[in-house]
């Protein structure tokens, strides 16, 4: 690529201030793989993927992320323990020491986009310090053509230099490690972290801020894919409820896995890959991921089985969270289109571990609403220091971590979308059944499959509905390859009034964790849970 002299590399990174002692511009991911290998950051696993450890933090940092206050931020930003506050004098300040640290040192270019539909979609420079965030980069947001390569200018800049410490007590950051969005400035300051996730989900903070705002998107944190006859499902939900493996389905093309716009012109992805988790990956469960970790792929965090190169998915001795990066081409037949149409269907995913839920349910705009700001699901005992019985745990918009807006904004532009679209919304119940965790067991994922293809079919439309008498959720009477048994959940426990206490107390916690959005949501009528 030939650029003239003013527009030279070297003269773009010292836009940045930062003078780097080699500059790989915009590598090849077989040159950046190359590059992890002979730095000895990476290894070669037996299916090609890359395997790398991204070190202290195998995952977000939530309590050391901000966003500077200043006169873009000051009345938009929803501060609170979410969006932390950090001066724009102390980032400045972590942005030099962050450019001093990078110089006199090879850095690692890549130029991409992020939103398929290019009347949304932002250029993005990563510039990082390792060769596999390069390559994440690469895999996670959108390619350019060769013409939008030249004369490229950024939007927004990610700086990513894991090595790198802050000095607390001299920029305000809680501890060494930071993820700084700066909007006046539009640039992102990643440091004292190698996990991959934070480069993403600091652009998908970006995104939630600037689509609502201008240009009236619901930014959405769901995986999406479309039927033979153009209808779009989209799925939410938090870690661990089946979004990844139930958007995955060899029928339907898939648009996305993670992030995606719902605008006029229908739902497009945000991302030019997917980042799964693999713990407990296997073909069977999970074909299509399974085959999509090859070469090309980046495997985190992840150790292979004794005296082999073949990743070990039951190892979970380094992190719960390992996962992978992929280019979405890794996935055959998807969606080959910039923006699909508006949902047909809407699923909300929850693992309900308290086994109160109904497996399916239909709700209307209003219960839609409500449930959206829930984002409702079960942390398993087990699985967590200190969790001995499963947990109620509550994230706004399937996603609150990542919206820097109130979550009522993102809530109204829902349930607008909704009505606009006669769209149906599903509350899908992916846990337990037949009794809490411990007591009972979780649905078959043959049985949820089966509950979810029937919505989309239309075969749910025409089934007699018998309302909870707690949550006030229609629940079908019928569904196609389904016991009926399993469809009322009191019925699938022995004891209907343990069954009564377990919901009743589910259905406060919902509503107590409603209270701080009831008065900004007083001019909708809801349905809320009866308690």
């Amino acid at each position: 690529m030939s650029f003239q002299k003013s527009n030279t590399p070297r003269a773009q990174l010292a836009t940045l201030d930062i003078f780097p002692s080699k500059i790989n511009w915009n590598l090849t991911p077989e040159e950046l793989i190359e590059a992890s290998i002979s730095s000895r950051q990476g290894v070669l696993a037996a299916n090609g993927a890359l395997t790398i450890k991204t070190g202290k933090f195998t995952g977000r940092s939530p309590k050391d992320r901000y966003i500077v206050l200043d006169e873009v931020t000051a009345k938009t930003v929803d501060w609170g323990e979410i969006n932390k506050p950090i001066s724009a004098e102390n980032a400045d300040k972590l942005a030099e020491k962050l450019s001093d640290y990078l110089s006199d040192r090879p850095v690692y270019v890549k130029d991409a986009k992020a939103c398929t539909l290019d009347k949304y979609s932002i250029k993005v420079r990563v510039v990082s310090e390792y060769p596999w965030s390069s390559q994440f980069a690469h895999n996670m947001f959108i390619q350019l053509k060769d013409q939008d390569m030249e004369n490229f200018v950024a939007d927004w800049t990610v700086i990513c230099a894991p090595g790198f410490q802050a000095d607390p007590s001299e920029v305000g950051t809680r501890q060494e490690n930071f993820a700084i969005i700066q909007f006046s400035k539009k640039r992102i300051l990643i440091g004292g972290t190698g996990y991959t996730g934070e480069i993403k989900k600091g652009i998908f903070s970006v995104l939630n801020t600037v689509l609502p705002m201008e240009q009236n998107v619901l930014p959405m944190h769901c995986s999406a894919n479309v039927g033979k006859e153009g209808d779009v499902a989209i799925f939410f939900g938090l870690s661990g409820t089946g979004k990844t493996t139930l958007s995955a389905d060899p029928e339907r093309a898939l648009i996305g896995d993670d992030e995606h716009g719902w605008s006029q012109e229908g739902v497009f992805n945000f991302e030019g890959g997917c980042y799964a988790k693999t713990i407990d990956l296997t073909e069977e469960k999970e074909p299509q991921i399974f085959k999509a970790v090859k070469h090309g792929a980046i495997l985190e965090n992840t150790n292979f089985l004794s005296g082999t190169r073949n990743p070990d998915y039951l190892d979970s001795s380094i992190t719960q969270n390992i996962r992978v990066s992929y280019p979405i081409e890794h996935i055959p037949g998807v969606w080959q289109k910039d923006v699909a149409g508006a949902p047909k269907d809407i699923f909300f995913l929850t693992c309900d571990a308290f086994g109160v839920l109904p497996p399916i349910s239909r709700l209307s705009k209003e219960q839609a609403m409500y449930y959206f700001l829930a984002g409702y699901t079960a942390k398993v005992a087990g699985t967590e220091e200190g969790v001995e019985e499963p947990q109620a745990t509550f994230s706004a918009c399937f996603g609150a971590p990542f919206l820097p807006l109130p979550h009522t904004t993102y809530a109204k532009m829902l349930g607008e979308k909704i009505d606009q679209n006669d769209t149906r919304v599903w509350l899908v119940n992916t846990g337990w059944v037949g009794g809490s965790y411990g007591t009972g067991k979780r649905i078959s994922l043959k049985y949820t499959r089966s509950m979810i293809t029937a919505a989309m079919n239309g075969e749910l439309d025409a089934v007699d509905y018998e309302t909870h008498p707690i949550f006030g959720l229609e629940m079908p009477a019928a569904c196609p390859n389904v016991p009926v048994e399993v469809l009322s959940p009191v019925k699938t426990w022995a004891d209907a009034d343990a069954y009564t206490h377990k919901a009743q107390d589910l259905a406060n916690q919902i509503e107590e964790n409603f209270q701080p959005y009831a008065e900004a949501m007083a001019q909708v009528k809801r349905v809320p849970v009866k308690v």
